[in-house]
């Protein structure tokens, strides 16, 4: 489903002191349907990697492929009809505080210029799944921080994506609410078999909800492992210490 060919990223160093290579030259398949983790510590580049996939920053180098479409190969409107098939989670949710619930999940609709019965549909449907049918008409004010980022996958959901990118979406979040957005989450991927990637520096998250992770250290990929039983099988350094920092 994506497949990343040597794609690298840098950034001016501060000061002017010559360049910051945020994501080396990485190459990385990740398989339609499944949920695929990139863990790290912070500044390890596991963020900057996964707006790679979708453009939102765009490599210095390399291709990226997200199903049949090199992204990496399209103008502007081509980029921005083949991002109608992905969606996008946030860490701090990013809801319109002047819409609704039902409102923030028709935005991506809207802009995609559906009609309004089908998009009345449509959002009822992806409420019913993350549970908030309830919350429709209310603004995100009134909910709590679990149901602002459930409202965030629904939004993500609504335009039928193949693939879902979620950064950090637990990390503002208390280990219950956690473990329920983690759920919604898997309920997705195996309802509608969309395939996921999940950014996190938690080792839980990604023993609850991925099938493979990759580990990343200073814009490498150190490491990639399934993950089986809820157990890792990693080696690296990088990895092992993450485990500990758990324990």
């Amino acid at each position: 489903m994506i497949e990343l060919d040597s794609v690298h990223k840098r950034y001016p160093a501060p000061h002017g002191s010559g360049w910051f290579d945020a994501v080396h030259p990485t190459s990385l398949h990740i398989r339609a349907g499944e949920v695929f983790g990139l863990i790290g510590h912070s500044g390890a580049g596991k963020s900057t990697l996964l707006r790679l996939i979708n453009l939102l920053e765009r490599p210095d180098g390399g291709t990226v492929r997200v199903g049949d479409e090199v992204l990496t190969a399209l103008d502007a409107a081509g980029l921005r009809k083949a991002r109608q098939h992905m969606g996008m989670v946030f860490q701090q949710f990013n809801l319109m505080a002047n819409r609704t619930v039902a409102g923030n999940v028709a935005f991506p609709l809207e802009i995609a210029g559906w009609s309004k019965a089908d998009i009345q549909t449509r959002v009822a449907e992806c409420l019913e799944v993350v549970g908030l049918e309830h919350r429709a008409q209310h603004y995100p004010a009134q909910l709590s921080g679990g149901q602002k980022q459930r409202v965030g996958i629904a939004r993500a959901l609504a335009p039928n994506p193949k693939v879902i990118l979620a950064d950090e979406p637990t990390s503002a979040l208390d280990p219950q609410t956690t473990r329920n957005v983690l759920e919604c989450l898997e309920s997705i991927n195996t309802r509608f078999g969309v395939t996921i990637v999940i950014v996190t520096h938690e080792m839980r998250v990604v023993r609850t909800l991925c099938h493979r992770a990759a580990v990343m250290d200073q814009g490498h990929v150190v490491e990639i492992a399934d993950v089986r039983d809820g157990e890792f099988r990693m080696q690296s350094p990088q990895a092992l210490a993450l485990l500990a920092e758990e324990a």
